[in-house]
């Protein structure tokens, strides 16, 4: 890591999945946030941080609680904090604006332009970047309906939780866990790749484009000064990148 200033980007740490040892995790996270105090200038989590989260008017949710005290010393000192809405952590609002003063942006599908250190940046948590099936965004547009997120308020906790939980738990069985032996990284890498070159074709304006979602890593150039930085995740492999103004770099917290 470098030890002068520096813009840094995670994503789906999926905090709180069931199947996985959520204190040690939730651990391991904050020692890396703890680690890059003083010299972290911004921090862009580009969604699903949480593997739940539905932000009620008056009750806060359980859990959580030394990764957001964590977030909250970062911003106390200066840091400035970007949370970028997942497919998982969807229902974020204001509580923790408030709170703790992070900045919650719930992108379009087109993602957000941010000028960042002197380079331009297309930011999204990734899971509508190139061609998306219409039942995903038939669901994307319903879990963003305030009335229905009205109605889901009104189901009591006890039943809502539990069910978000097992549907992310069945979601992520019924793919199967990604492997190079089956070729599944090889091909979406590929995929995602070819997506970026059309934007970066479409958008010559873009030095890099940032996101996460697919559980993998890569770091590509896409145009003539153009990179796609897909930034893996922290169930296994604990990736994040670095921007320090001139060159954008893929890491792994040990």
């Amino acid at each position: 890591m470098s030890a002068g200033p520096t813009v840094y980007f995670l994503s789906d740490l999926h905090l709180g999945a069931a199947y996985t040892d959520v204190r040690s995790r939730e651990a391991a996270i904050v020692a890396f946030l703890r680690s890059i105090e003083g010299h972290a200038t911004e921090l862009y989590l580009l969604g699903d941080v949480l593997d739940y989260w539905y932000e009620y008017r008056t009750v806060v949710p359980r859990g959580y609680v030394r990764f957001f005290g964590q977030l909250a010393r970062l911003a106390d000192s200066g840091t400035r904090i970007v949370w970028f809405t997942g497919n998982h952590d969807i229902w974020l609002f204001d509580y923790l604006r408030d709170e703790i003063g992070i900045e919650v942006v719930d992108a379009p599908a087109a993602g957000v332009v941010r000028d960042i250190a002197g380079r331009r940046f297309l930011l999204s948590h990734g899971d509508t970047f190139g061609p998306v099936p219409r039942s995903y965004r038939m669901l994307r547009a319903l879990f963003r309906n305030r009335l229905c997120q009205l109605l889901f308020a009104g189901v009591h906790p006890r039943w809502t939780v539990p069910l978000a939980h097992a549907w992310s738990s069945h979601n992520r069985t019924s793919r199967g866990e990604p492997t190079d032996d089956d070729g599944w990284k090889t091909a979406v890498g590929a995929r995602l790749v070819a997506e970026g070159q059309r934007v970066a074709a479409e958008r010559p304006d873009i030095n890099y484009i940032v996101m996460g979602h697919f559980h993998l890593e890569l770091n590509e150039p896409v145009g003539p000064h153009c990179h796609l930085v897909v930034l893996g995740e922290w169930l296994t492999t604990n990736t994040y990148a670095t921007f320090d103004g001139t060159t954008l770099q893929l890491h792994r917290w040990e």
